[in-house]
Protein backbone atom coordinates (compact mmCIF):
# COMPACT_ATOMS: atom_id res chain seq x y z
CA UNK A 1 0.00 0.00 0.00
CA UNK A 2 1.69 3.58 -0.60
CA UNK A 3 2.80 5.60 2.32
CA UNK A 4 0.32 8.48 2.13
CA UNK A 5 -2.74 6.37 0.63
CA UNK A 6 -2.31 4.65 4.18
CA UNK A 7 -1.18 7.42 6.23
CA UNK A 8 -4.54 9.34 4.81
CA UNK A 9 -6.77 6.04 5.88
CA UNK A 10 -5.07 6.12 9.02
CA UNK A 11 -5.67 10.25 10.09
CA UNK A 12 -9.28 9.25 8.86
CA UNK A 13 -9.91 6.30 11.70
CA UNK A 14 -8.38 8.50 14.42
CA UNK A 15 -10.68 11.10 13.61
CA UNK A 16 -13.54 8.69 13.54
CA UNK A 17 -12.59 7.96 17.24
CA UNK A 18 -10.00 5.09 16.66
CA UNK A 19 -6.67 5.41 18.54
CA UNK A 20 -3.36 5.44 16.38
CA UNK A 21 -1.53 2.39 18.73
CA UNK A 22 -4.25 0.15 17.39
CA UNK A 23 -4.52 0.96 13.52
CA UNK A 24 -0.54 1.48 13.47
CA UNK A 25 0.32 -2.54 13.14
CA UNK A 26 -2.22 -3.10 10.69
CA UNK A 27 -1.19 -0.32 8.47
CA UNK A 28 2.27 -0.53 8.76
CA UNK A 29 2.15 -4.26 7.67
CA UNK A 30 0.56 -3.24 4.39
CA UNK A 31 3.70 -0.94 3.79
CA UNK A 32 7.08 -1.58 2.25
CA UNK A 33 9.34 -2.31 4.87
CA UNK A 34 11.82 0.21 3.32
CA UNK A 35 8.68 2.97 3.58
CA UNK A 36 7.51 2.20 7.00
CA UNK A 37 9.87 4.81 9.27
CA UNK A 38 8.45 7.86 6.54
CA UNK A 39 4.80 6.19 6.87
CA UNK A 40 4.63 6.41 10.71
CA UNK A 41 6.72 9.64 10.65
CA UNK A 42 4.13 10.78 8.54
CA UNK A 43 1.06 9.89 11.07
CA UNK A 44 2.74 11.01 13.93
CA UNK A 45 3.67 14.17 12.85
CA UNK A 46 -0.06 14.71 11.46
CA UNK A 47 -2.01 13.92 14.65
CA UNK A 48 0.59 15.94 16.92
CA UNK A 49 0.07 18.96 14.20
CA UNK A 50 -3.33 18.48 13.63
CA UNK A 51 -4.80 21.59 15.96
CA UNK A 52 -2.83 23.09 13.59
CA UNK A 53 -3.45 22.12 10.41
CA UNK A 54 -7.26 21.95 11.13
CA UNK A 55 -6.98 25.95 11.58
CA UNK A 56 -5.19 26.29 8.29
CA UNK A 57 -7.87 23.71 6.73
CA UNK A 58 -10.55 26.36 7.79
CA UNK A 59 -9.01 29.00 5.54
CA UNK A 60 -7.90 26.63 2.17
CA UNK A 61 -11.46 24.26 2.02
CA UNK A 62 -14.34 26.76 1.71
CA UNK A 63 -16.58 23.96 2.13
CA UNK A 64 -16.19 21.31 5.07
CA UNK A 65 -15.85 17.94 3.38
CA UNK A 66 -18.22 15.38 4.24
CA UNK A 67 -18.13 12.44 7.19
CA UNK A 68 -17.98 9.66 4.26
CA UNK A 69 -14.23 11.68 2.86
CA UNK A 70 -12.59 12.04 5.69
CA UNK A 71 -9.85 10.16 3.85
CA UNK A 72 -9.62 13.23 1.85
CA UNK A 73 -8.76 15.62 4.73
CA UNK A 74 -6.52 13.01 5.82
CA UNK A 75 -4.63 13.02 2.82
CA UNK A 76 -5.07 16.89 2.69
CA UNK A 77 -3.76 17.06 6.65
CA UNK A 78 -0.65 14.72 5.37
CA UNK A 79 0.60 16.89 2.56
CA UNK A 80 0.08 20.14 5.02
CA UNK A 81 2.21 18.41 7.37
CA UNK A 82 5.11 17.82 5.10
CA UNK A 83 4.84 21.10 3.85
CA UNK A 84 5.43 22.54 6.93
CA UNK A 85 7.38 19.94 9.01
CA UNK A 86 9.57 17.47 6.41
CA UNK A 87 12.49 17.49 4.31
CA UNK A 88 10.57 16.34 1.44
CA UNK A 89 10.89 18.78 -1.66
CA UNK A 90 7.64 20.54 -2.22
CA UNK A 91 7.06 19.40 -5.74
CA UNK A 92 6.94 15.70 -4.26
CA UNK A 93 5.03 15.95 -1.80
CA UNK A 94 2.36 18.12 -4.16
CA UNK A 95 2.63 15.35 -6.84
CA UNK A 96 2.93 11.86 -4.60
CA UNK A 97 -0.35 13.41 -2.67
CA UNK A 98 -2.68 14.16 -5.59
CA UNK A 99 -1.16 10.88 -6.88
CA UNK A 100 -2.29 9.29 -3.60
CA UNK A 101 -5.88 10.16 -4.43
CA UNK A 102 -6.44 7.54 -6.53
CA UNK A 103 -5.40 4.61 -3.77
CA UNK A 104 -8.60 6.25 -2.05
CA UNK A 105 -10.42 5.41 -5.08
CA UNK A 106 -11.82 8.88 -5.10
CA UNK A 107 -10.77 10.54 -8.28
CA UNK A 108 -13.23 13.55 -8.18
CA UNK A 109 -10.65 14.85 -5.38
CA UNK A 110 -7.77 15.15 -7.22
CA UNK A 111 -8.33 18.26 -8.69
CA UNK A 112 -9.48 19.85 -4.63
CA UNK A 113 -5.93 18.18 -2.76
CA UNK A 114 -4.31 19.73 -5.68
CA UNK A 115 -5.64 23.26 -6.43
CA UNK A 116 -5.62 23.29 -1.62
CA UNK A 117 -2.41 22.28 -1.84
CA UNK A 118 -0.80 24.88 -4.05
CA UNK A 119 -3.09 27.44 -2.36
CA UNK A 120 -1.23 26.76 0.46
CA UNK A 121 2.81 26.69 -0.83
CA UNK A 122 1.25 30.28 -2.16
CA UNK A 123 0.06 31.92 0.80
CA UNK A 124 2.48 29.63 3.48
CA UNK A 125 3.89 33.07 4.68
CA UNK A 126 0.60 35.07 5.01
CA UNK A 127 -1.51 32.44 6.74
CA UNK A 128 1.09 31.72 9.16
CA UNK A 129 1.54 35.34 10.26
CA UNK A 130 -2.17 35.79 10.75
CA UNK A 131 -2.16 33.02 13.13
CA UNK A 132 0.56 34.64 15.50
CA UNK A 133 -1.25 35.55 18.46
CA UNK A 134 -3.70 32.31 18.02
CA UNK A 135 -3.11 30.15 20.99
CA UNK A 136 -4.38 27.04 19.75
CA UNK A 137 -2.09 27.45 16.94
CA UNK A 138 0.75 28.04 18.55
CA UNK A 139 0.79 25.51 21.24
CA UNK A 140 -0.67 22.91 18.90
CA UNK A 141 -3.00 21.68 21.95
CA UNK A 142 -7.23 21.68 22.07
CA UNK A 143 -8.40 24.61 24.23
CA UNK A 144 -9.77 22.73 26.83
CA UNK A 145 -6.76 20.92 27.78
CA UNK A 146 -4.42 24.37 27.66
CA UNK A 147 -6.95 25.61 29.93
CA UNK A 148 -7.00 22.87 32.28
CA UNK A 149 -3.15 23.41 32.03
CA UNK A 150 -3.21 27.37 32.66
CA UNK A 151 -5.29 26.88 35.74
CA UNK A 152 -3.11 23.95 37.56
CA UNK A 153 0.40 24.61 36.69
CA UNK A 154 2.91 28.24 36.44
CA UNK A 155 3.34 29.34 32.95
CA UNK A 156 7.21 28.05 32.55
CA UNK A 157 6.03 24.45 33.57
CA UNK A 158 3.56 24.60 30.86
CA UNK A 159 5.90 25.89 27.96
CA UNK A 160 7.88 23.11 28.79
CA UNK A 161 4.65 20.44 28.79
CA UNK A 162 3.61 22.18 25.28
CA UNK A 163 7.61 21.91 23.40
CA UNK A 164 7.87 18.22 24.64
CA UNK A 165 4.30 16.93 23.93
CA UNK A 166 5.49 18.25 20.47
CA UNK A 167 8.21 16.84 20.48
CA UNK A 168 9.30 13.16 19.66
CA UNK A 169 10.02 11.23 22.90
CA UNK A 170 13.04 9.47 23.53
CA UNK A 171 13.49 5.34 23.39
CA UNK A 172 14.26 3.91 26.92
CA UNK A 173 15.48 1.06 27.87
CA UNK A 174 15.16 -0.70 31.21
CA UNK A 175 18.01 -3.22 31.60
CA UNK A 176 16.86 -6.70 33.37
CA UNK A 177 19.44 -6.18 36.71
CA UNK A 178 18.88 -10.38 37.01
CA UNK A 179 20.75 -10.46 33.73
CA UNK A 180 23.11 -8.17 34.06
CA UNK A 181 24.69 -4.55 35.37
CA UNK A 182 23.05 -1.24 33.62
CA UNK A 183 27.07 -0.24 33.24
CA UNK A 184 27.83 -3.48 31.40
CA UNK A 185 25.27 -3.19 28.73
CA UNK A 186 25.89 0.21 27.43
CA UNK A 187 28.71 -0.99 26.82
CA UNK A 188 27.12 -3.70 24.95
CA UNK A 189 25.47 -1.29 23.05
CA UNK A 190 28.72 0.74 22.70
CA UNK A 191 29.98 -2.43 20.63
CA UNK A 192 26.71 -2.87 18.94
CA UNK A 193 27.10 1.24 17.25
CA UNK A 194 24.37 2.66 19.85
CA UNK A 195 24.86 5.07 21.83
CA UNK A 196 23.38 5.63 25.22
CA UNK A 197 23.26 7.18 28.41
CA UNK A 198 22.05 6.50 31.70
CA UNK A 199 18.58 7.92 33.28
CA UNK A 200 18.99 10.14 35.44
CA UNK A 201 16.49 8.63 38.33
CA UNK A 202 15.66 5.23 37.28
CA UNK A 203 18.10 2.61 38.43
CA UNK A 204 17.51 0.34 35.84
CA UNK A 205 16.87 3.16 33.06
CA UNK A 206 19.22 3.84 29.66
CA UNK A 207 18.15 6.48 27.00
CA UNK A 208 19.26 5.78 23.33
CA UNK A 209 20.97 9.02 21.58
CA UNK A 210 18.59 7.78 18.65
CA UNK A 211 15.91 5.21 18.33
CA UNK A 212 16.49 1.40 17.01
CA UNK A 213 14.49 -1.33 16.47
CA UNK A 214 14.61 -3.92 19.36
CA UNK A 215 15.92 -6.38 17.08
CA UNK A 216 19.17 -3.98 16.47
CA UNK A 217 19.09 -4.42 20.87
CA UNK A 218 21.83 -6.71 21.94
CA UNK A 219 20.25 -9.27 24.18
CA UNK A 220 16.20 -7.98 23.49
CA UNK A 221 14.95 -11.77 22.34
CA UNK A 222 16.99 -13.40 24.98
CA UNK A 223 15.32 -11.12 27.60
CA UNK A 224 18.24 -9.00 28.32
CA UNK A 225 16.25 -5.27 28.21
CA UNK A 226 12.96 -3.83 27.39
CA UNK A 227 11.73 -0.32 25.91
CA UNK A 228 9.94 1.53 29.00
CA UNK A 229 9.68 4.93 29.56
CA UNK A 230 11.63 6.20 32.72
CA UNK A 231 8.76 7.41 34.24
CA UNK A 232 7.19 4.13 34.08
CA UNK A 233 10.03 2.52 35.74
CA UNK A 234 10.09 4.21 38.61
CA UNK A 235 6.68 2.70 39.94
CA UNK A 236 8.42 -0.77 41.51
CA UNK A 237 10.81 1.28 43.58
CA UNK A 238 8.21 3.02 45.09
CA UNK A 239 6.38 -0.20 46.42
CA UNK A 240 9.55 -1.33 48.75
CA UNK A 241 9.27 -4.82 47.29
CA UNK A 242 10.55 -6.96 50.13
CA UNK A 243 10.79 -10.98 50.05
CA UNK A 244 7.64 -13.39 50.37
CA UNK A 245 5.49 -10.31 49.12
CA UNK A 246 2.35 -10.65 47.63
CA UNK A 247 1.74 -8.43 44.76
CA UNK A 248 -1.12 -7.40 42.64
CA UNK A 249 -0.39 -5.27 39.70
CA UNK A 250 -4.06 -4.35 38.80
CA UNK A 251 -4.49 -2.49 35.09
CA UNK A 252 -1.66 -4.27 33.71
CA UNK A 253 -1.53 -4.44 30.35
CA UNK A 254 0.90 -4.48 28.45
CA UNK A 255 3.02 -5.92 31.30
CA UNK A 256 5.86 -3.42 31.76
CA UNK A 257 5.36 -2.17 35.45
CA UNK A 258 4.77 -5.96 36.35
CA UNK A 259 7.97 -7.80 34.61
CA UNK A 260 10.03 -4.68 36.15
CA UNK A 261 8.26 -5.84 39.61
CA UNK A 262 9.26 -9.48 38.91
CA UNK A 263 12.91 -8.36 37.90
CA UNK A 264 13.38 -5.79 41.18
CA UNK A 265 12.35 -8.85 43.65
CA UNK A 266 12.50 -12.42 42.12
CA UNK A 267 11.65 -13.59 45.72
CA UNK A 268 8.35 -12.85 46.04
CA UNK A 269 5.56 -14.73 46.99
CA UNK A 270 3.40 -13.82 44.37
CA UNK A 271 1.92 -11.56 41.56
CA UNK A 272 -1.00 -11.27 40.29
CA UNK A 273 -1.78 -9.31 37.36
CA UNK A 274 -4.87 -8.16 35.77
CA UNK A 275 -6.63 -5.89 33.04
CA UNK A 276 -10.17 -5.77 32.03
CA UNK A 277 -9.23 -5.97 28.05
CA UNK A 278 -8.94 -9.61 26.70
CA UNK A 279 -7.30 -8.52 23.50
CA UNK A 280 -3.82 -6.42 25.63
CA UNK A 281 -3.51 -9.69 27.52
CA UNK A 282 -1.73 -11.57 25.37
CA UNK A 283 1.44 -8.62 25.23
CA UNK A 284 1.73 -9.13 28.75
CA UNK A 285 2.20 -12.97 28.34
CA UNK A 286 4.41 -12.42 25.76
CA UNK A 287 7.01 -9.87 27.87
CA UNK A 288 6.98 -12.45 30.35
CA UNK A 289 7.73 -15.05 28.42
CA UNK A 290 10.96 -13.12 26.78
CA UNK A 291 11.95 -12.08 29.95
CA UNK A 292 11.88 -15.81 31.50
CA UNK A 293 9.43 -14.25 34.30
CA UNK A 294 6.29 -15.78 35.64
CA UNK A 295 3.15 -14.43 37.17
CA UNK A 296 -0.81 -15.50 37.44
CA UNK A 297 -2.88 -13.78 34.81
CA UNK A 298 -6.43 -13.10 35.31
CA UNK A 299 -8.37 -11.13 32.56
CA UNK A 300 -10.47 -9.31 34.70
CA UNK A 301 -12.26 -5.60 36.21
CA UNK A 302 -10.50 -4.95 39.05
CA UNK A 303 -13.09 -3.07 40.35
CA UNK A 304 -15.73 -6.21 40.68
CA UNK A 305 -13.70 -8.21 43.50
CA UNK A 306 -16.32 -11.13 42.93
CA UNK A 307 -14.59 -12.00 39.73
CA UNK A 308 -11.17 -12.20 40.30
CA UNK A 309 -10.11 -12.21 44.42
CA UNK A 310 -9.90 -14.74 46.68
CA UNK A 311 -10.20 -12.57 49.69
CA UNK A 312 -6.34 -13.02 50.47
CA UNK A 313 -5.17 -10.09 50.95
CA UNK A 314 -1.99 -8.04 49.24
CA UNK A 315 1.23 -7.13 50.83
CA UNK A 316 1.48 -4.62 47.82
CA UNK A 317 -0.78 -3.10 45.36
CA UNK A 318 0.09 -1.02 42.38
CA UNK A 319 -3.19 0.60 40.66
CA UNK A 320 -2.16 2.34 37.50
CA UNK A 321 -5.34 3.64 37.12
CA UNK A 322 -7.02 4.39 33.41
CA UNK A 323 -6.33 8.09 32.54
CA UNK A 324 -6.26 11.02 30.01
CA UNK A 325 -2.90 9.77 29.15
CA UNK A 326 -2.17 14.15 28.84
CA UNK A 327 1.37 13.02 30.26
CA UNK A 328 2.20 10.65 27.01
CA UNK A 329 0.73 12.66 24.31
CA UNK A 330 3.98 12.52 22.57
CA UNK A 331 3.92 9.02 21.91
CA UNK A 332 0.43 9.34 21.14
CA UNK A 333 -0.47 12.42 19.48
CA UNK A 334 -4.05 11.33 18.46
CA UNK A 335 -4.96 12.42 22.63
CA UNK A 336 -4.85 15.62 21.30
CA UNK A 337 -8.07 14.65 18.56
CA UNK A 338 -9.98 11.65 20.86
CA UNK A 339 -10.13 13.10 24.03
CA UNK A 340 -12.23 15.58 24.85
CA UNK A 341 -13.40 17.81 28.42
CA UNK A 342 -15.69 15.49 29.43
CA UNK A 343 -13.25 12.37 29.42
CA UNK A 344 -11.76 13.99 32.78
CA UNK A 345 -14.72 13.84 35.00
CA UNK A 346 -15.82 10.33 33.37
CA UNK A 347 -12.06 9.29 34.64
CA UNK A 348 -12.48 10.70 37.63
CA UNK A 349 -15.43 8.78 38.75
CA UNK A 350 -13.48 5.08 37.53
CA UNK A 351 -9.94 6.02 39.32
CA UNK A 352 -12.23 7.02 42.93
CA UNK A 353 -13.93 4.06 42.85
CA UNK A 354 -10.87 1.57 41.64
CA UNK A 355 -9.10 3.22 44.89
CA UNK A 356 -11.99 2.64 47.38
CA UNK A 357 -12.15 -1.04 45.69
CA UNK A 358 -8.33 -2.22 45.90
CA UNK A 359 -8.22 -0.50 49.17
CA UNK A 360 -10.17 -3.32 50.19
CA UNK A 361 -7.70 -6.35 49.23
CA UNK A 362 -4.91 -3.96 50.99
CA UNK A 363 -3.40 -5.97 54.28
CA UNK A 364 -2.95 -4.16 57.02
CA UNK A 365 0.53 -2.02 56.71
CA UNK A 366 0.27 -3.04 53.32
CA UNK A 367 1.26 -0.34 50.73
CA UNK A 368 -0.92 1.19 47.55
CA UNK A 369 1.04 2.98 45.22
CA UNK A 370 -1.68 4.97 42.95
CA UNK A 371 -0.01 5.85 39.23
CA UNK A 372 -1.33 7.51 36.46
CA UNK A 373 0.19 8.83 32.92
CA UNK A 374 -1.70 12.33 33.92
CA UNK A 375 -0.73 15.68 34.54
CA UNK A 376 -4.07 16.62 35.46
CA UNK A 377 -4.88 17.42 39.61
CA UNK A 378 -8.50 15.96 38.62
CA UNK A 379 -7.31 12.92 38.38
CA UNK A 380 -3.79 12.71 40.53
CA UNK A 381 -3.46 14.60 43.80
CA UNK A 382 -7.35 15.39 44.29
CA UNK A 383 -8.27 11.88 44.14
CA UNK A 384 -5.49 10.67 46.82
CA UNK A 385 -6.73 14.17 48.71
CA UNK A 386 -10.20 12.79 48.99
CA UNK A 387 -9.83 9.21 49.62
CA UNK A 388 -7.81 9.79 52.45
CA UNK A 389 -10.09 12.40 54.19
CA UNK A 390 -12.21 9.79 54.00
CA UNK A 391 -10.08 6.90 55.15
CA UNK A 392 -8.37 7.71 58.38
CA UNK A 393 -6.39 4.25 58.08
CA UNK A 394 -5.03 5.63 55.02
CA UNK A 395 -1.61 7.62 55.52
CA UNK A 396 0.36 9.66 52.99
CA UNK A 397 3.82 7.89 52.35
CA UNK A 398 5.93 10.92 51.43
CA UNK A 399 8.05 9.93 48.18
CA UNK A 400 11.39 11.46 48.57
CA UNK A 401 13.31 11.91 45.42
CA UNK A 402 15.05 13.70 43.06
CA UNK A 403 12.39 13.35 40.27
CA UNK A 404 9.45 15.59 39.22
CA UNK A 405 7.37 18.33 41.58
CA UNK A 406 6.48 17.55 45.08
CA UNK A 407 2.72 18.08 45.41
CA UNK A 408 0.20 17.41 48.11
CA UNK A 409 -0.72 13.87 47.65
CA UNK A 410 2.56 12.53 45.51
CA UNK A 411 4.86 13.65 43.33
CA UNK A 412 4.20 14.92 39.72
CA UNK A 413 6.50 14.53 36.30
CA UNK A 414 5.70 16.59 33.50
CA UNK A 415 7.17 15.05 30.25
CA UNK A 416 10.38 16.85 29.02
CA UNK A 417 12.12 17.17 26.33
CA UNK A 418 15.05 14.12 25.76
CA UNK A 419 13.58 13.18 29.18
CA UNK A 420 10.53 11.14 30.59
CA UNK A 421 7.29 11.40 30.25
CA UNK A 422 4.36 13.20 32.70
CA UNK A 423 3.58 10.38 34.99
CA UNK A 424 2.19 11.22 38.87
CA UNK A 425 2.47 8.96 42.14
CA UNK A 426 1.51 8.98 45.15
CA UNK A 427 1.97 6.31 47.91
CA UNK A 428 -0.94 5.13 51.16
CA UNK A 429 0.45 3.31 53.48
CA UNK A 430 -2.66 1.36 55.75
CA UNK A 431 -2.87 1.63 59.57
CA UNK A 432 -4.19 -0.87 61.17
CA UNK A 433 -8.13 0.13 61.80
CA UNK A 434 -9.18 2.34 64.27
CA UNK A 435 -12.60 1.64 65.63
CA UNK A 436 -14.76 4.98 65.58
CA UNK A 437 -17.46 3.54 68.22
CA UNK A 438 -18.28 5.49 71.40
CA UNK A 439 -15.67 4.64 73.71
CA UNK A 440 -17.34 2.99 76.71
CA UNK A 441 -14.60 2.88 78.77
CA UNK A 442 -12.80 0.28 80.89
CA UNK A 443 -15.65 -2.79 81.30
Amino acid sequence: MPIRVAAAEVIAKVLRGQSLSMLLPEYAARVDEKDRALFKEICFGSLRWYPQISILLKQLIQKPLREKDLEIQGLIVCGIYQLLYMRISEHAVVNETVSAVNGLNRKWAKGLVNAVLRSFQRQKTTLLEEQANNATFQSAHPKWLMKKLIHAWPQATIDDIVAANNDRGPMTLRVNRRHGLRNEYIQRLEVAGITALQTRHSEDGVVLDSPVDVTALPGFSEGDVSVQDEAAQLAAGLLCLKPGQSVLDACSAPGGKTCHILEAEPSLSSVLAIDSEARRMPRVEENLSRLGLSAQLKVADAGDLDSWWDKQTFDRILLDAPCSATGVIRRHPDIKILRKPADIDKLAVIQARLLEILWQTLSNEGILVYATCSILPEENDQIVKAFVASHNEAEIMTIEASWGVATDCGRQLFPTINGSDGFYYARLCKKPSVDKGVDKGPE
